[in-house]
């Protein structure tokens, strides 16, 4: 055999020139991916553009002093965020998260759920019941605000919530006006609930239908009661939803800002009491100020409690449903 016969092996070089190009691997053979990116490519675009890059430049933003423009003058490294940390109305508003938190997001979880079973048994007009249930979901949080505020709980004198008082002869309450008892927290949370109840029973349901029927028929032949079977069946069977719908929770909670802003404001000044994070970082950053490095700085502090608490929680509470 001769030397001219044995294979001889490609260069790096070759091989590298053979390796077709990205954006042939993007497009796929023959161009199978060519619809694909058709049709997403422009919400790929408008991610980056409008999401990816505001987030990075706020980022890079939270070093620098920049008072009345986004274009950052004088850095000053971990200053801003030490200045947040250490200012007492950001540190009050991290409070009234927590406040916030605990009210809307038990709640918000007990309702849900208690909604979901009683959709799911309902054998007449079912689809109607999860239809009006899931209805307020479409409605502006802007607009719910402000009829809570101006039609539901308005003045002393006014509004639907007085109106069914004087019905059974209890005095009027200035809802929004009292801050000892603080009345307004019944505003925000029922119109919170109102909005989001709807959808979590939507997912609860969802999670309902996937039990089997063998389960609970096996546990009527075992003799156990309706709070056995709930105990012990329906509950471990929707861990994974639970968890979900508890993080979903969380996290919208640290994202109150419409409901605190349209009903507590007036007349577009700042909200008195119960100001959340971000109506707080919304009047650094936007108000007479205009200070965006620190306004940059409590939204990247916001973003890693927000992290945290996620991590946290899956921690505790597993997405997996292996019990």
């Amino acid at each position: 055999m001769t030397t001219s016969s044995l294979p001889v092996d490609p260069s790096p070089a070759t091989a590298a020139t053979a390796r077709p190009s990205l954006g042939a691997r993007l497009r796929g053979r023959q161009n199978q991916n060519l619809w694909f990116w058709v049709f997403v490519g422009p919400f790929v675009l408008g991610l980056i553009i409008f999401i990816y890059i505001p987030i990075i430049w706020s980022i890079y933003l939270s070093f620098f002093e920049s008072y009345n423009t986004v274009t950052p003058t004088k850095f000053v490294g971990a200053g801003n965020y030490l200045d947040m940390l250490k200012d007492e109305s950001f540190r009050s508003s991290l409070g009234t998260f927590i406040v916030f938190a605990l009210f809307i997001v038990p709640t918000t979880f007990a309702l849900s759920l208690l909604t979901a079973i009683l959709v799911a048994r309902t054998r007449v007009m079912q689809a109607f019941f999860r239809s009006v249930f899931f209805l307020p979901t479409a409605c502006s949080y802007v607009v719910a605000a402000l009829i809570w505020k101006m039609s539901i709980f308005a003045g002393v004198r006014s509004g639907a919530a007085n109106a069914m008082l004087g019905v059974f002869g209890a005095d009027s309450i200035p809802w929004l006006s009292l801050t000892k008892p603080p009345w307004y927290w019944l505003v925000i949370v029922s119109a919170r609930l109102w909005l989001q109840v709807g959808f979590y029973m939507i997912l609860f349901l969802a999670a309902l239908q996937r039990i089997s029927t063998t389960l609970y028929e096996a546990a009527a032949i075992d003799g156990a009661s309706g709070w056995q079977a709930f105990r012990y069946i329906t509950l471990p069977q929707l861990r994974p939803t639970s968890a979900a719908v508890l993080l979903l929770l969380l996290i919208n909670a640290f994202q109150a800002f419409d409901e605190f802003y349209n009903i507590l404001a007036s007349f577009g000044t700042y909200p008195p009491y119960a100001r959340p994070p971000l109506v707080y970082l919304y009047y650094v950053a936007l108000g007479q100020g205009q200070d965006f490095g620190h306004g940059s700085a409590g939204a990247v502090i916001l973003t890693l409690v927000i992290a945290l608490a996620a991590v946290v929680f899956n921690r505790f509470f597993s997405f997996r449903g292996e019990d």
